[in-house]
């Protein structure tokens, strides 16, 4: 299939000059999947309506100021092709063009919605992120903002005093927080407005309920309920207890799975690619990370996701940039993080620290099957 027959004409497109009350109005006004920004008549990027929705930038300021990049995609790719891009574009919609000239935009939702039969193959348990980030319901606003910053995600669930699983919050929860109470408070009150907001505990700005899924519902459920309900992700619960948290699913998650091949190489996802500068490629970072998956010959990795991630703080005109490395593999998940100026710096902290990680794993399994034979032979005396 290719995103020819998934692809909309259902877009506006601006140039970067004009005003984002005028944005604003045209979504109010005819709903477009999204709008296209131009720069001298040249493709600039993109704005989606739940992106301006969360922001509180004024009306007055351009709309090249909200734009965010997104990846081109021709009309003629392969869904699994612009699939990987969105995911390695941290992007949920791209623009579709045909050799130069503009022809449509295509979202994630289309996608999913387009394969949405195919994915009763996969069940949740296949492609659901198990290593999830939780917090309390007394943890405090700025918080939560600086998690969702640091591990580069949107949303965590939040706890009760017993660990069970209470609520959720988001960033377009806490953005909405912010931007009411701001609109409320006068131009001298708005410092303090912002304090009181990033100390209110996420129990006053969370949801709840939660929608849960289980590990052994088919992906296409799961899909189902987040594109009717207009979720991004649904917490995954035991089969057992739907009070606890085994992780969550989200539909990168599954746009991520449309990517999986069967061919020879490693399957690796890069998220916000445009960082990478010119002393690392795609392949690189491929290869490196075969060369740490071979040290552990028994561990078949399924796939590689890799995540940079561009902090304010320069060197030198050289960013600070925070990679992640995370691996599914049959042995179950190894992940590295790390920090430095510039991607490359950035990724072999990542890297060095994943290699420690998967030696440990080998030496964990390694003293548990030599327990295994000991136990064995201590039967037999």
């Amino acid at each position: 299939m290719n995103i020819a027959d998934i692809a909309t004409s259902d877009f506006v497109e601006l140039d970067a000059d004009v005003r984002l009350g005028k944005v604003r109005s045209i979504f109010e006004r005819e709903n477009p999947k999204g709008i296209v920004i131009t720069e001298d008549g040249a493709y600039a990027g993109v704005i989606t309506q739940k992106q301006l929705v969360q922001s509180h930038v004024e009306d007055n300021a351009k709309a090249g100021a909200m734009m965010r990049s997104a990846p081109k995609v021709e009309r003629h790719d392969d869904v699994r092709e612009v699939a990987r891009v969105l995911v390695e574009g941290g992007a949920k919609i791209a623009p579709v063009f045909e050799g130069d000239s503009l022809w449509g935009v295509v979202t994630g939702d289309d996608i999913l919605a387009a394969v949405l039969e195919n994915l009763d193959a996969l069940t949740v348990e296949q492609i659901y992120t198990k290593d999830v980030v939780t917090i309390t319901e007394e943890t405090h606003v700025g918080q939560a903002i600086n998690l969702l910053r640091k591990h580069g995600i949107s949303r965590v669930p939040v706890l009760d005093d017993d660990g069970d699983l209470s609520g959720m919050v988001t960033t377009h929860d806490i953005v909405d927080v912010v931007v009411r109470d701001m609109n409320k408070a006068t131009r001298g009150d708005r410092s303090g407005e912002n304090d009181r907001v990033l100390d209110l505990p996420v129990y006053d700005v969370m949801n709840s309920p939660v929608e849960t899924t289980s590990l052994d519902d088919s992906v296409r459920d799961a899909v189902e309920r987040m594109l009717e309900n207009d979720f991004a992700g649904l917490v995954v619960t035991p089969d057992h207890d739907d009070s606890l948290v085994a992780g969550i699913v989200t539909k990168t998650d599954v746009l991520r799975a449309l990517t999986f091949t069967e061919e020879d190489h490693m399957d690796v996802q890069i998220t916000n690619i445009n960082l990478l500068d010119n002393t690392i490629s795609r392949d690189d970072i491929r290869e490196e990370i075969g060369d740490v998956a071979s040290k552990y010959q028994d561990m078949q990795v399924q796939h590689a996701h890799v995540r940079f991630h561009e902090h304010k703080e320069k060197l030198r005109g050289t960013p600070l940039i925070q990679c992640q490395i995370r691996l599914r593999t049959n042995k179950g998940q190894a992940a590295g993080s790390g920090e430095g100026y510039g991607s490359d710096t950035a990724f072999n902290v990542a890297l060095d620290k994943l290699q420690r990680n998967v030696l440990e794993m080998k030496g964990v399994r390694a003293d548990e099957e030599y327990r295994g034979q000991l136990l064995r032979k201590l039967g037999e005396l």
